[in-house]
């Protein structure tokens, strides 16, 4: 139980009463955002037992992975329906693995972040019950989490179209400069895809079932470096808040739910989860 007394802010969340201390003035310096904010989330996160976290392309961005909508997204460099949608893909894969060719240094050479590892911390001690994400880069797992949930696959290996051969990315990858587009191992086609949802895929029905019902089960919904602007997956959060689960928002800029939160701390996952996780971990 919480020894001090708390006061309502208009922001919101809640003011612990005493005198502002040196450490709190310090973690609004690190994170960019009021500490009383961030033990306003600290408490929701710190009694949650089921809790969820939902984590977009903003939790890797600090890892060095682009975003794709955002201010250097990369969809403002590629089309994204000539680069990534299933039609075109199957008319013409060498779009795709050209750009693939230009960014796979980036994907392969990035590593988790404090933001990773701090969500991996976080369900290790029982506060998440698992992580549901968008992202395709095999992050979240490399950190250590546990139970998570790709919605949107994995970027790690590639299949046949054909004949359903599977293959490690990185040897595909390598081949890039002799195959253009690359060619099947087992076939000899050349319709190798990433395991990844394209635009005009649907979403595994398995993931997508396994993220309602974290979402449903859950008694905090934690969304992490998503805008929430791809569906159905960005339903997820929303179904927990509908059921009544406290919200908190980790983004660098709005999203469309924050008027449904508890707390929204707005700056770099990679700075504010680990001071998060931290002051969680000194407050029992």
């Amino acid at each position: 139980m919480d020894p001090h007394p708390t006061l309502p802010h208009k922001g919101g969340g809640k003011i612990k009463g005493g005198v502002a201390c040196a450490e709190r003035r310090e973690s609004d310096l690190v994170t960019g955002v009021p500490s009383t904010d961030l033990e306003h989330a600290a408490r929701l996160v710190r009694r949650a037992r089921r809790g969820v976290a939902f984590t977009g392309a903003g939790v890797s961005a600090e890892s060095g992975i682009r975003t794709f909508r955002g201010q250097d997204g990369l969809w403002k460099q590629y089309d994204p329906f000539k680069t990534a949608s299933l039609q075109h893909f199957l008319r013409d894969p060498t779009i795709y693995w050209t750009v693939s060719r230009e960014r796979w240094h980036t994907y392969q050479q990035a590593q988790p972040n404090p933001g990773h590892h701090a969500l991996a911390a976080l369900e290790a001690a029982g506060h998440l019950a698992g992580v549901v994400t968008q992202n395709t880069d095999g992050l979240h797992r490399q950190a250590g989490t546990q139970h998570l949930v790709e919605l949107h696959g994995s970027g790690r290996t590639v299949r046949c179209l054909d004949c359903g051969g599977i293959e490690p990315r990185a040897e595909v990858q390598a081949r890039l400069g002799r195959e253009m587009p690359p060619i099947c191992r087992v076939c000899g086609q050349r319709r190798l895809k990433p395991m990844v949802i394209f635009f005009g895929e649907s979403l595994p029905p398995s993931a997508i079932a396994e993220a309602f019902e974290l979402a449903r089960a859950c008694d905090l919904m934690l969304v992490v470096g998503s805008t929430l602007q791809v569906y159905p997956a960005a339903e997820v959060p929303r179904v927990a808040v509908e059921l009544g689960a406290p919200l908190v928002v980790v983004n660098d800029e709005p999203t469309p739910i924050d008027v449904e939160a508890a707390v929204v701390l707005q700056g770099r996952s990679g700075e504010i989860l680990p001071a998060l996780q931290a002051m969680i971990t000194a407050g029992g």
